[in-house]
């Protein structure tokens, strides 16, 4: 009997063996099918080829179907697993989480502001045809424009744009119109990024630069009440919570309510849950420095602990931990300041750097209630200035390196 039972799972061990191994090898098969045949057209679009002046986009679709065979010629150079495409596409992987609880929570806020209730699909399908034309719109029109600026200048295509893509749709409201995207989304990536010089030149967050250009160009899409439920009937209130304390409310929603993410907002920024799934990945990984992270927070929740003890006004007199987990706090936090572009190099600086931005959105929420959202405007504000806290930590470094060669050659004379 046990023998019988050792053949028969012998057999089908072999048959799922063979069944896989088939898999594997008809996918091979594939791939080096592919393979082959972008080899084969590849010479088309190389120097004196028939579409030479397409170099720069064949070489993006190339690039990102396969790792590139390209190597260095000359200089020492570190070789490492973690280039930028694989960068890129981790932080995109990062921000699944808060991308899929958005697209629920647009289905979620708009039944609930119909007092309708359906299915949990039923509100995915709703959030995904608002999300989706949004996240299109704003891939097409930078894409576009950064594949012609790579090929004005001859350049590669970078991957930075995966990134900036996703982070634009996420930082919006899910009823913005689809024309106000494309002109943001141009904005951003031609006066933020390639006036610049592109990928890696860039002065300030091009996605954030994207929500502030719509922010002061066209206030009534980014305030106010109706801009953050899709949908919603004329006699619902869908204020979020820093829209309630900005026009003198006091009746917030639940610490856990904002912390689980069910309240108005933009689409990526509610689940300070699902943002802390995407910040675990990017920690664990390096992608984001933890020392920005750390400090940010500790920024916001000094400040809010001055203002608790101040307490002149009820904003002031607001819990500290509220600015955590109200607006784009924790998101700005994970994806925004943690851009490696614009923010310092110094661990020193970033330090610095972290604590200001925290210190400063609490700032701006509490003392100017017309900017509400003061996340936005504390990272633009610290990008700009990152370039000086770089140079005066450099500077104090040198001093110092100074000061101990004298007391050495000193010590060393006697």
């Amino acid at each position: 009997m046990k023998e019988k039972q050792n053949n028969l799972r012998q057999s089908l061990r072999d048959f799922f063996i063979a069944s896989e191994d088939e898999q594997n090898g008809g996918v091979k098969e594939r791939i080096s099918g592919l393979r082959r045949y972008v080899s084969k057209i590849k010479p088309n679009f190389v120097e004196g080829g028939r579409f030479a002046w397409l170099q720069s986009t064949f070489e993006a679709f190339e690039s990102f179907l396969f790792v590139p065979d390209t190597t260095t010629k000359q200089g020492c150079q570190i070789r490492d697993a973690v280039d930028l495409k694989r960068t890129m596409i981790t932080v995109v992987i990062a921000l699944m989480p808060a991308l899929l609880f958005g697209i629920w929570n647009i289905g979620y806020q708009h039944y609930l502001a119909l007092a309708e209730t359906v299915s949990f699909w039923y509100m995915i399908g709703f959030g995904l045809a608002k999300a989706l034309p949004v996240i299109v719109v704003s891939y097409v029109t930078g894409l576009a424009i950064e594949f012609t600026f790579a090929q004005i200048r001859h350049h590669q295509v970078n991957e930075g744009f995966l990134v900036t893509g996703m982070l634009i749709p996420m930082v919006l409201p899910p009823d913005i119109p689809l024309w106000m995207v494309a002109v943001a989304t141009a904005f951003a990536v031609i006066i933020g990024k390639e006036a610049f010089g592109g990928t890696g030149m860039n002065l300030v967050n091009p996605a954030l630069l994207a929500r502030a250009f719509l922010f002061f160009a066209y206030p009534s899409v980014m305030s106010g009440d109706k801009v953050w439920i899709a949908d919603q009937p004329d006699a619902f209130t869908g204020a979020t919570p820093l829209g309630i304390l900005a026009n003198g409310g006091t009746e917030l929603p639940s610490a856990w309510t904002m912390v689980w993410g069910g309240i108005p907002g933009s689409m990526g920024e509610t689940s300070v849950i699902a943002i802390a799934l995407g910040a675990t990945l990017l920690l664990i990984t390096g992608i984001a420095n933890w020392r920005i992270v750390l400090s940010v927070f500790a920024g916001g929740i000094g400040i809010g602990l001055v203002f608790n003890a101040i307490g002149a006004t009820p904003y002031m007199q607001l819990p500290f931990y509220y600015h955590l987990i109200m607006g784009g706090f924790a998101f700005g936090a994970i994806f925004m300041a943690t851009d490696p572009v614009t923010a310092p190099q110094t661990n020193t600086g970033k330090w610095i750097y972290g604590l200001l931005i925290g210190i400063f959105a609490v700032l701006l929420r509490v003392l100017n209630s017309a900017y509400a959202e003061g996340m936005m405007l504390a990272i633009l504000l610290m990008n700009c200035f990152a370039p000086l806290i770089d140079h005066c930590v450099i500077a104090k470094n040198i001093r110092m390196r100074q000061k101990r060669a004298v007391v050495t050659s000193k010590a060393s004379a006697k």
